[in-house]
């Protein structure tokens, strides 16, 4: 049974997805601020996050961040609870480290859908520490790209981005496909989103860059 911390400040929200989970068969710990969850993630750390963005003692945000840098929460599935509708809220969010979002209102059939896709994606994840293809160098146990043995520091998207196309070396990986495993979406209005994620990865990796190829109308292989 997998475990999951749900943070909202919001009462009835909170009962909503609580309620939601656990007749879906999830175990489920609630904490109305970001200060109870905290420390409850030092004793141990659930299968997902279902995390509110503003809470009244922190940023949804920065609770993000600050679990994307610890050596712990690296791989922490984390769906966004957000109000916020905006394009550009959304981005931020999915580019510091969380794997989804939820804009309030949302269904409980969503949610439940969200939280079950989540899950299997990150439970089917079990692929090789250091992929060396090149002359880029990924080491996923210390979260570490190299290029020419020297270090290239990544967004946490574009790390994701890199990853799932070094993993699929020599195969078309589709625009559909990319959506879905790194930004939780299929949705095609955030093409625009990958395109720009693909145009700064290139840049960063100099040269090497190179290996990302565009496969016109279809989306992208990386070659050494």
């Amino acid at each position: 049974m997998s475990l999951i911390y749900v943070v909202e400040d919001d009462k009835n929200i909170r009962e909503i997805e609580v309620i939601a989970l656990k007749n879906s068969g999830f175990e489920v710990e609630e904490f109305e601020t970001a200060g109870d969850f905290n420390k409850a993630l030092d004793q141990k750390e659930p299968d997902l996050l279902l995390l509110d963005i503003m809470l009244p003692d922190a940023d949804g945000l920065t609770i993000v961040k600050n679990i994307r840098q610890s050596k712990r929460g690296r791989q922490l599935p984390i769906i966004l609870v957000t109000a916020k509708t905006t394009e550009i809220d959304k981005v931020r969010g999915l580019d510091i480290g969380a794997d989804d979002y939820l804009t309030k209102p949302f269904g409980i059939m969503e949610l439940i859908s969200r939280v079950k896709a989540l899950l299997r994606r990150t439970s089917k994840e079990q692929q090789e520490k250091v992929i060396t293809i090149g002359q880029i160098c990924m080491d996923d146990e210390k979260h570490r790209v190299t290029v020419n043995s020297a270090g290239c520091e990544l967004t946490y998207k574009e790390y994701e981005l890199l990853k799932l196309l070094m993993n699929n070396a020599g195969i078309v990986t589709s625009r559909e496909d990319i959506l879905e495993k790194v930004w939780g979406t299929n949705f095609e209005g955030e093409s625009r989103t990958l395109d720009m994620h693909i145009k700064t990865l290139r840049q960063k990796l100099g040269e090497a860059g190179s290996m990302i190829r565009t496969v016109r109308n279809v989306g992208y292989i990386f070659n050494a």
